[in-house]
């Protein structure tokens, strides 16, 4: 899925505390906000696998949510909201396309690697890639609350990500060729250096 997919919604679970304690929102929104971007940040080192722990995040998320529940602080409530949105994000990849430069030929049986079990697990490919049109549903039906219920920074950035998302979708089979064109053009020396995706190009 698209990174501002899994963004939005790790804000969506920032919702909850809107109702229940609105002046640890701004910080439950934050949390919720960088938990779900944060696994992405391997997208060069290891995708999907240095920074994604579908099993070990959502045992992590448990106590912290509960903790964030019994004794709400600043420090809780980001802890509580931030990794249940790194769980949420290595757990939906599963649901995607696999590890590929062109995800939609389905060649990959790599959607994202399960440390518990030592292992990738299969996608499923319910979204069958990222920037598929499906994704864009997901990630509009993340914004809709979000644009309603949140303040105007929030609306903000909810209605930039939809944009943003809108316009890689319209590309998104585009750019693998022109991935595939930028490679050709990367020194020898370089290529070592590249996600396994893109040195197959």
């Amino acid at each position: 899925m698209m990174a501002t997919t899994h963004a939005l919604w790790g804000m969506v679970l920032a919702l909850p505390v809107l109702a229940i304690a609105p002046e640890l929102a701004p910080v439950a929104f934050v949390a919720g906000f960088v938990g779900g971007l944060a696994p992405d940040l391997d997208l060069y080192t290891g995708h999907r696998k240095t920074f994604h722990y579908p099993v070990y995040a959502s045992i992590a998320a448990v106590p912290a949510l509960a903790a964030a529940l019994l004794a709400p602080t600043t420090l809780t409530v980001a802890l509580g909201v931030g990794l249940a949105a790194a769980a949420l994000h290595a757990v939906a990849d599963a649901f995607g396309g696999g590890l590929e430069l062109r995800p939609w030929e389905g060649t990959s049986e790599r959607a994202v690697y399960s440390h518990y079990h030592d292992r990738w697990v299969r996608p499923r490919r319910w979204v069958r890639y990222d920037g598929a049109p499906e994704d864009l549903a997901l990630a509009g039906v993340a914004a809709a609350p979000l644009a309603m219920i949140g303040t105007g920074p929030i609306t903000t950035v909810v209605l930039a990500f939809v944009t943003v998302s809108a316009v890689y979708v319209l590309l998104r089979r585009h750019l693998a060729g022109v991935a595939e064109r930028l490679v050709r053009l990367v020194p020898d020396s370089l290529t070592p250096y590249l996600p396994a995706r893109y040195r197959r190009a």
